[in-house]
């Protein structure tokens, strides 16, 4: 799934720094941290549209969700790297977005996916719309 996107202004571009506790034995990253720095990202994307993860599920029981992952591991990111993690949404539903998600270290592409992610009612736990105002602000990223 090789998709090394262009930068543009709809892109989210997050940094961050490869610390100890990211590594395995050998000094590289832990297949798995590459998942945590995109939904870390996506948060952050979020938080720059002014909207907080906990204040949604706070003030109206709604939660964002992992649905789907594809994800290619291409080159490995090792300790205190400076990396970025590049956002884009795909894709806009009514109750879902998809993000295609890369990491970067400089300009070479280490980490690709594709990662469905569901609006969910946390006291029913079933799929819900994606609140009015949230969704306008992520359809002028897409």
């Amino acid at each position: 799934m090789n998709t090394a996107t262009k930068p543009s202004s709809n892109c989210f571009v997050w940094p961050l720094r490869v610390y100890y506790e990211d590594t395995d034995a050998a000094g590289v990253v832990y297949y798995a941290n590459y998942l945590r720095f995109c939904e870390r990202a996506r948060t952050e994307a979020l938080r720059e549209l002014g909207f907080e993860q906990d204040r949604l599920m706070r003030e109206r029981a709604l939660g964002f969700v992992v649905k789907s992952v594809a994800a290619d591991y291409l080159r490995p990111a090792r300790l205190d790297d400076a990396l970025r993690v590049r956002s884009r949404i795909e894709r806009l539903g009514g109750a879902s977005l998809t993000f295609l998600q890369e990491i970067l270290r400089e300009e070479e592409l280490l980490f690709s996916s594709r990662i469905i992610i569901a609006c969910i009612d946390l006291t029913r736990q079933h799929p819900t719309s994606i609140p009015s105002e949230l969704h306008s602000k992520l359809k002028a990223r897409v």
